[in-house]
């Protein structure tokens, strides 16, 4: 963990409540700059609440009332969770939380830790994610400044009726998958892997068109998945997790470069490999908190022993081969962006 060593910042606590939407952070002086924020989630959503209010405020107060970041949740600007890269890059908003696996092979060294087992837990990952997007993706990006790079923690199989201790188990099981490379390895186990909006996995569960869902325990809360799943099958203790999709905070080049030296700096400060660190913190809390609600719940934890895992591992291999390939013909070394994803993991 030595590598990763990164000084904290911590996530402010204790506001009293989310402001309204869109949530216009307030200081006595007049802004010089407003930046507009867009992201999918609602306001009640811990990242919105937890992390992106907390995140603007302390930006005001080390602008001094400067910069101001008016945050518009669930698409409030329009448009849909695909298009939040290109929103930024065109100047229609100035900051945007974005998933790299929303628009697959357009960004391929930032979804290489999308893959199956490129988790260990939220902190760790996101740290390893901005270095390997630093050696290897610095031009994905372009036109765009990356304010940071994250991960959540290894998803888990939270199913309606069976639980999931070995790939037999998942033998014709309808199973929303999370990301194609997921997809990949569930079909190749004999799973049917369905894709649609995670907004829209209520309804599939709720009305048995699914059979499971492919999730981080932070995603609990918000959707009730504990109301709707009698099991949650995860990765033993030490063993990679099954998938973490990565996420990227992007602002506008334009937006960026237009703003005085001090306020950069303001902006510098607040952001890079140090957010991406505190992010992941912040994602690997969500995941307690989720956790600790399914346990409330009655809901079975069903640990998925470490030799199965690597069983599973070794069912993925085709998945990374072809993932490789995705990345040699994008002009990228692949086999040297994976081993060094898993390095930056092992270490």
């Amino acid at each position: 963990m030595s590598k990763f060593n990164v000084s904290r910042r911590h996530v402010l606590g204790g506001m009293a409540a989310v402001l309204a939407t869109p949530a216009f952070i307030r200081n006595a002086k007049a802004a010089e700059v407003t930046l507009r924020l867009h992201h999918f989630l609602p306001p009640v959503a811990p990242m919105h609440s937890k992390f992106f209010v907390p995140w603007a405020q302390e930006i005001m107060d080390a602008s001094n009332g400067a910069i101001e970041v008016q945050i518009f949740p669930a698409m409030q600007l329009g448009g849909k969770p695909p298009q939040l890269a290109d929103q930024v890059k065109n100047g229609i908003v100035d900051i945007a939380w974005a998933l790299p696996t929303y628009t697959p092979g357009r960004y391929p060294v930032a979804e290489t830790m999308g893959l199956p087992f490129m988790v260990t837990n939220a902190e760790k990952t996101s740290v390893a994610l901005h270095t390997l997007m630093d050696e290897f993706g610095g031009d994905e990006y372009a036109g765009m400044k990356n304010l940071a790079y994250w991960s959540h923690d290894g998803g888990k199989l939270h199913m309606r009726d069976k639980a999931i201790r070995t790939a037999a188990d998942l033998e014709g099981m309808k199973i929303r998958s999370p990301n194609s490379a997921m997809g990949e390895l569930l079909e190749s186990m004999g799973a049917e892997p369905v894709f649609f909006p995670v907004t829209e996995m209520v309804v599939g569960l709720s009305n048995g068109v699914i059979d499971g869902c492919c999730l981080p325990y932070e995603v609990v809360p918000p959707f009730k998945l504990q109301e709707l799943t009698k099991f949650s099958c995860e990765a033993a203790p030490g063993a990679r997790g099954l998938y973490a999709n990565t996420n990227t905070l992007l602002m506008n080049q334009a937006s960026y470069e237009g703003l005085s030296d001090d306020l950069r700096g303001v902006i510098d400060a607040n952001s890079g490999i140090a957010l991406s660190q505190r992010i992941g913190q912040t994602f690997d809390q969500f995941e307690a908190v989720g956790r600790g609600i399914v346990e409330k719940s009655g809901n079975e934890i069903v640990e998925i022993a470490t030799d199965e895992i690597a069983k599973w591992q070794e069912a993925s291999k085709p998945v990374y081969a072809n993932w490789q390939k995705t990345l040699d013909d994008a002009g990228h070394d692949g086999a040297a962006i994976i081993a060094r994803a898993n390095e930056l993991l092992d270490s």
